[in-house]
């Protein structure tokens, strides 16, 4: 067993999981992508050598590790839930032509003014969601305007 599954099986013991291998399974992949995945492509890249999980068993699955706080579910477009296992403070970028979502850390937004909102709301958090074109896809963008 190398270090990272080492790390990761630690991790969900110490949350109080019970180390599955389907829970390990979405884990460690969530760990190894920053492409913010919905479940149904968690499913695919998980049963592509050796199908060991359900779609019912990966919602579990990150029912159970959003519990803990081990991941974060990002919502950029409406009716798609999209899972992160960077659950630290950040914000997110998404392309509306490709489609991509990148982190943005969380100093670019650190002027958000929450004391601005109207009196009898208390901010608890905040997440700030970019919608844009990125570099990759800019200049199709503007050729397709021409």
């Amino acid at each position: 067993m190398n270090e990272q599954s080492s790390h990761i099986i630690e991790l969900l013991k110490a949350k109080g999981l019970r180390v599955t291998p389907q829970r390990f399974a979405v884990y460690a992949n969530l760990c190894g992508r920053g492409d913010h995945p919905t479940a149904e492509q968690l499913l695919t890249d998980i049963n592509q050598d050796v199908p060991i999980a359900s779609q019912a068993t990966i919602y579990t699955a990150l029912q159970a590790l959003q519990n803990v706080g081990l991941v974060r579910e990002v919502l950029l477009e409406e009716g798609v839930a999209r899972y992160d296992a960077n659950v630290h403070p950040h914000h997110h970028f998404r392309c509306r032509c490709c489609g991509e979502i990148e982190d943005i850390a969380w100093e670019v937004f650190q002027g958000v003014n929450l004391s601005a909102l109207r009196p009898g709301l208390k901010a608890e958090q905040y997440e700030v969601a970019v919608q844009g074109v990125c570099d990759r896809c800019e200049p199709a963008s503007i050729n397709a305007f021409a």
